[in-house]
């Protein structure tokens, strides 16, 4: 299969995983879980789908570490805007395109969390990088939603809609490459059908973990641990 071919390729699996019917968004960028199903689904491996090594380092961290503490858990990889999801016993259930915040950076601003979205200057719209206990939660206007860093606001949900046409956010997702991927304050911006398919019944019960990867800094500053598993590795 050529490269445009695999690309081509690319763009129908996100697609499929783009459908569905999206539930309506408020306050915050927040919004319910979705209908509920028994069981999360797994989506089709996309042989185009890349990773960075930041990514591929967290991952394999987590799997010899068991740094999730038997909870499922997610790697937002924002260098190559995606996300890695896998089940508590560290099996991948898929990968998809997200959308980030539009600043690059790795700290949310002081005191971000209690501000208005008007309020919010585009220097702050940053997803903040770090190990995050990710759990549903109840947000303004009686929504549950889930919560990635409440302190700072940062959710994970599904593309708004109805949404600003100018930004288009679902025209960004399907793009073959992730440099058009920033454009929320900072939540994260999954596909409708994965969210509440997959995401929304694996984190109900318990929640898990979500590890978003740095922009800029060392991946040893936002992950201490990952250095203390590499001189295991390495006998030292």
């Amino acid at each position: 299969m050529n490269t445009v071919s695999r690309a081509l390729a690319g763009l129908l699996m996100i697609g499929v995983a783009l459908t569905g019917s999206p539930p309506t968004w408020a306050a915050k960028n927040a919004r319910s879980a979705g209908p509920k199903t028994s069981q999360p689904q797994r989506i089709a491996p996309d042989s185009t789908a890349i990773q960075s090594p930041d990514a591929t380092r967290v991952a394999d961290w987590i799997a010899a570490s068991g740094d999730n503490n038997d909870l499922p858990y997610a790697i937002i990889d924002k260098k190559a805007a995606a996300l890695l999801l896998f089940d508590a016993k560290g099996e991948k259930l898929g990968q998809v395109p997200v959308l980030l915040g539009i600043a690059p950076g790795d700290d949310a601003s002081p005191g971000i969390g209690s501000k208005n979205l008007s309020e919010i200057g585009p220097a702050e719209k940053t997803t903040p990088a770090g190990r995050f206990l990710a759990k549903f939660g109840v947000a303004a206007g009686n929504t549950r939603v889930l919560w990635v860093d409440y302190a700072t606001s940062v959710a994970l949900h599904p593309i708004p809609r109805p949404g600003k046409p100018k930004e288009r956010r679902r025209e960004r997702m399907l793009s073959p490459t992730s440099e058009d991927n920033r454009i929320t304050f900072g939540c994260i911006n999954v596909p409708i059908a994965f969210y509440t398919k997959t995401i929304s019944p694996l984190f109900r019960k318990r929640g898990g973990y979500v590890y978003v990867t740095p922009d800029m800094k060392p991946l040893e500053e936002v992950f201490p641990r990952i250095r203390m598993q590499s001189f295991a590795n390495t006998g030292n």
